[in-house]
This record gives structure tokens, C-alpha cells and sequence, in this order.
């Protein structure tokens, strides 16, 4: 396994100069070397080809007891020197402080076919940021954030990726509800890969130590290595950097939208500078179509990262990081101005993607209240987001549109008149405005299955495979990662997999409740 291995973060930036891997606040410092705490019994049960690729890395050697003892945090890689980041975050609304990568450790940066990637193991035990916690990682989370980093990819959405999911051998102590009942789980590590992790956070624990210098450290080197289009550091810059991270912020919070996906803890400190989804935690797909769901037990109350609210905390979280570089701007006004343009093009951009969701591709001035009066009349009885969608793209106006949908209805045999009316009325509706349209029923089934997944990793199917998993059977891992691979596609072979959510599931934990314990 012959890398070409860059150390431009580690060269760059500023290092902690303490080696001690001790829990300690860091100042001056961008990161901190750390080396993996070393596994028992380590062993390596699924890697993705194409990460392999990417990387050139051969499938033989993904097989070898080094890349083994490499991705478990087991052996070093020649000439690396791993090392941990130091940033703060927002949680929750509320300023924490120093965070950092508590039970992440970066191992190098390589550059292969003219692309960087930074390599980084989730669960490879403490580093100088780990706070009160061990720095490892459980089964059940592990496969979870493995099989989503790489669905989220193939469903087009900007994400960090998975090289691979091990075993570490060792057990690890988790408290999965936060109810007492603390048990030990079978430890283990993925393998993260991005073309950079740094994190909204990075910049807002300069920004909150009124530390400049290393501020502007970061933000030109960021500039730098990825965004090297934007020029020389300047004030201008400065503000066309933010506008970049702005826009990239907004895609990928339509494209969550767009497929029903809730983050469920989107904190600064889990919001990526290049727009990538990062951090899988207590994420979920939405069953039944609801602005009001969040996956994550520990925001039931407040619901603040709620599937409806993530456009308004991306905006949120973008005013902390516009704080957080005013220092290197010292203007409000084009900060202000490009966090308005957020909103404006939230509005239409949302319009936009919800319109291709159901084949519009022409101006009516009618369309908003069409797709109002659509999430609705989704909301009146638990219907499933992904199925209804799905479905819709066989409507014609010669078919029964409630009859074509009944399967993404969770309790079909209850719908009352009334619900049934609204539904066939909206579908009156939707028909004359398909009359509008130019292309062929066609042309406009294609786009429309291209937009709208068949298949999304459902937090049911993620438990079976954690289930099956922890009686050493890792084929549903794999089936899964096949299956999510063409998520646009019929895939008849898997059609199992297109079906509502279990009634076994409806309030069974790691399905229905899901904690930030991992």
C-alpha cells in the first residue's frame, strides 16, 4: 500500500505543543498530535471498493494485515504523524466552548489522481479533546454512519465518505438512552474520508478567544487549499469566502429536504465548512411526511433540529460563523447582505426543488399555493414521504391519484371521507396543471424517479443489519451498501426494501429513538 502522502494541515497550521495526550484546553493551536489507541482483536468487515479506487488503494491490499492494522489505529503509516483538531461549536443555541475531536483522530492526507483527501478514524480512543468521554465507538453507530456517508453520496448530496467499518475487538460502555442502564457494546471504527473536516467550530474558537492572528491563519489557509478561486487573502476575500460557504450551506440543506433527511444534531461544530454532510449521528429519514420530526431523543422537547426547521438553523448557524470572521472583515453590511440573500434564495430554490419533486418544469404563478396545499393534505394521516413520491411519477390524469398513492399510507384502512375528498380534489388540481407541461409523461416520470430516491436508508433497515451484525453476520451490511448504491433505481431484486416502516419499528429504539450516545 504505497500512499502519496501530503501534509500541507500539519505543515501549515500551528500544532498544540504539548504531546501529552491529556484532556486539556488548547490554545494557539489548530490541532494536537495523537496517536490511536491500540485494538485487541481488530478485524475488518467491510470496505468500499469504491473509496478503494478513489484512494488507489487494490482490493488485495484491503485484504493485507496492514491496511488492517492502518485503519484500526494499529500501525502508524510511514512518515505520518496523526493528530486531533481543535475547535468549539454552538450546541443546541448555546455557546460550549472548546469541543475538538474528542474520539476522532486524523491519520494523514494523500493525493491521488489530482485530488487531496484527508483520512480520519471515528472511534480510535482519546485525544486532548475528549472531555469526559473515551474516544470510542459502538457497533450499532458505526455501521450507521458507514452505510449513510455512502448512500448520501449516491443519492447526490455532498457528504464526507466511508473507507471502511472494523471491529475493534474491544467492548465499550454506553448508556444508549441516557436512562441509567449503561451495557457494553462491541467496540468499533470507520474509517472517514473528506477533502477536508474542518468544521464552522474551527473558526468560532479563535473568533471567541479574540485570537485574530490564528484566525486569519486558518481562514487563509482554508482559502488557500479550498478555495483557491476566491485569490489572495483580503477583505473582499474574506466576504466572497463566506458567500461560498453560505451557498454550498443552502444546497445541501435543500438536497436533505428534497429526500427527507433530518441531521438531527446540526450544531456548529457538525456544520462543514465545504458543505459536506458530516457527523452522522441520531440522523433519520422521514417516515410519515412531518415538518415537526426530529430523530434525535435529546431534542424531543425543543425540536430545534426538527426535519422543518433545518433551512432556519443553516441560516443560524451561518450568522455564528459570519460572527466569527467579522474580526478579519470588520464590516456587518456585506456579512448581513449575503445572510438576507440566504433567505431569498432559500425561497426559491425550495420552490425549485419541491416543483422537479412533482415534474414541474414550467411558471405558474399557482405552483406555490399547488405544493402548500400538497404538504398539507400529506400531513392529515401518516403517509411515507419517499413511497408517496415514488408513486406519484405513474400519475396521469386518466389513473385514480388517491388509489395510485395508497401504499405510502401508513393506516389506509382509517382515512375518512373527508381526507379522501382533499386528496382527490389536490389531485384535480395537480392534473390541470400537468396540462401546462411540454414534455411527454414520459420524459416526466424519468425526471421525476432521477429526483425522487426509491430507496433511502431507512432507520429500520439500519437496525437489522446492526442486529444481524452483533450475532456476527455482516451480510445485510452488504446488502444494504449494494442496495443504496442505485438509489434512483428499481432494483427489482431489492424491492423488498421499498415498503413502509414496519408497525415492529414504529417505537423501537434505534428506529424510532435514536440518542447522541455512540
Amino acid at each position: 500500500m504505497n500512499l502519496t502522502i501530503r501534509e500541507t494541515f500539519t505543515k501549515e497550521l500551528p500544532s498544540d505543543n504539548n504531546l501529552e495526550n491529556s484532556r486539556r484546553q488548547v490554545y494557539e493551536a489548530v490541532f494536537s498530535f495523537v496517536n490511536p489507541k491500540k485494538t485487541s482483536s481488530p478485524k475488518v468487515i467491510h470496505v468500499s471498493d469504491e473509496m478503494l479506487e478513489s484512494l488507489g488503494i487494490s482490493t488485495a491490499e484491503s485484504k493485507t494485515d496492514f491496511f488492517r492494522d492502518v485503519f484500526t489505529g494499529n500501525v502508524i503509516y510511514p512518515n505520518t504523524k496523526p493528530f486531533a483538531m481543535c475547535y468549539g461549536g454552538h450546541q443546541f443555541g448555546s455557546w460550549a466552548g472548546q469541543l475538538g475531536d474528542g474520539r476522532a483522530i486524523n491519520l494523514f492526507e494523500i493525493e491521488h489522481q489530482n485530488k487531496n483527501w484527508h483520512l480520519q478514524l471515528k472511534g480510535a480512543g482519546e485525544t486532548p479533546y475528549s472531555r469526559n468521554a473515551d474516544g470510542l465507538a459502538v457497533l450499532r453507530s458505526s455501521i450507521r454512519e458507514y452505510l449513510c456517508s455512502e448512500a448520501m453520496f449516491h443519492l447526490g448530496i455532498p457528504t464526507t465518505r466511508a473507507l471502511s467499518l472494523s471491529l475493534s475487538g474491544d467492548p465499550v460502555l454506553r448508556d444508549v438512552m441516557y436512562n441509567g442502564n449503561p451495557a457494553y457494546e462491541k467496540g468499533a471504527i470507520v474509517t472517514r474520508v473528506a477533502a477536508s473536516f474542518l468544521r464552522f467550530g474551527n473558526y468560532e474558537i479563535f473568533a471567541s478567544r479574540n485570537d485574530k492572528k490564528y484566525l486569519k491563519i486558518l481562514v487563509d489557509f482554508t482559502i488557500k487549499h479550498h478555495f483557491p478561486h476566491l485569490g489572495n487573502p483580503s477583505k473582499e476575500t474574506y466576504i466572497q469566502f463566506f458567500n461560498e460557504v453560505a451557498a454550498r450551506t443552502l444546497t445541501l440543506i435543500i438536497h436533505w429536504q428534497r429526500v427527507g433527511f433530518v441531521h438531527g444534531v446540526m450544531n456548529t461544530d457538525n456544520m462543514s465548512i465545504l458543505g459536506l454532510t458530516i457527523d452522522y449521528g441520531p440522523y433519520g429519514w422521514l417516515e410519515g411526511f412531518d415538518f415537526g420530526w426530529t430523530p434525535n431523543t435529546t431534542d424531543r422537547q425543543h425540536k430545534r433540529y426538527r426535519y422543518g426547521n433545518q433551512p432556519n438553523i443553516g441560516l443560524w448557524n451561518l450568522y455564528q460563523l459570519a460572527n466569527a470572521l467579522f474580526p478579519l472583515i470588520e464590516e456587518a453590511a456585506p456579512l448581513e447582505a449575503i445572510l438576507e440573500e440566504y433567505k431569498t434564495n432559500f425561497e426559491s430554490q425550495s420552490l425549485q426543488m419541491m416543483k422537479t419533486k412533482l415534474g414541474l418544469f414550467s411558471s405558474d404563478e399557482n405552483d406555490q399555493k399547488l405544493i402548500q396545499n400538497l404538504e398539507d393534505t400529506l400531513q392529515l394521516t401518516e403517509t411515507d414521504m419517499t413511497i408517496f413520491f415514488r408513486l406519484l411519477s405513474d400519475f396521469s390524469s386518466e389513473k385514480n391519484g388517491f388509489e395510485l398513492i395508497q401504499e405510502a399510507f401508513y393506516d389506509v384502512e382509517n382515512i375518512t371521507e373527508n381526507i379522501k375528498s382533499k386528496w382527490q380534489n389536490w389531485f384535480e388540481i395537480y392534473a390541470n396543471r400537468l396540462q401546462n407541461e411540454s414534455i411527454s409523461t414520459f420524459e416526466r416520470k424519468r425526471k421525476m424517479d432521477a429526483f425522487n430516491p426509491k430507496y433511502v436508508l431507512r432507520n429500520y433497515m439500519a437496525q437489522l443489519a446492526i442486529d444481524s451484525a452483533n450475532l456476527k453476520d455482516y451480510s445485510l451490511i452488504d446488502e444494504l451498501f449494494q442496495l443504496l448504491k442505485k438509489p434512483y433505481d428499481e432494483q427489482p431484486k431489492y424491492q423488498k426494501w421499498f415498503a413502509k416502516r414496519p408497525e415492529w419499528a414504529r417505537d423501537k429504539v434505534g428506529c424510532s429513538m435514536l440518542s447522541c450516545s455512540s
